[in-house]
């Protein structure tokens, strides 16, 4: 079972190198990639500083191998990668990566989305908002 996480943010050289990697694939049309940051939103007036990612990452892994065999089947894609952080991630860092290939973009796009949303909604990885003040609050994911 392939492990997805990270810990800490993942660094914009990781998804470069990502790229870089599948420029040899020549049956790849194209590719789509999410990238998902922490916000600095303002909440009760005070501000989100870092997320704090957790998971049960046996529990984490399977699902996420399960969804993948299920995208396969569902998309016509090449490839896909997918990662996500565990640990604190400050403002403005990235935390979630997805990154589809496939020989047509109608392929890639719907993948995609369906992939993030999915792992957002029933994948066990919690994050618990840090504000500037060292409080936290549990965070809830919108899709």
């Amino acid at each position: 079972m392939k492990n997805i996480f990270i810990e800490g943010a993942i660094p914009p050289s990781f998804i470069a190198d990502s790229i870089a990697k599948h420029q040899s694939k020549h049956t790849i049309g194209g590719h789509n990639i999410f990238l998902g940051q922490v916000r600095a939103d303002v909440i009760d007036h005070k501000t989100v500083a870092a997320i704090d990612f957790t998971a049960y990452e046996d529990m984490a892994l399977e699902q996420i191998a399960d969804i993948r065999e299920k995208a396969f089947k569902t998309f016509n894609l090449t490839c896909m990668h997918i990662y996500h952080s565990l640990g604190t991630v400050k403002a403005g860092e990235l935390c979630f990566f997805v990154f589809v290939s496939a020989k047509h973009s109608k392929d890639v796009y719907a993948a995609t989305e369906y992939l993030v949303n999915i792992i957002k909604k029933k994948v066990p990885i919690f994050g618990k908002e840090i504000f500037e003040d060292n409080s936290h609050q549990w965070k809830t994911n919108i899709t």
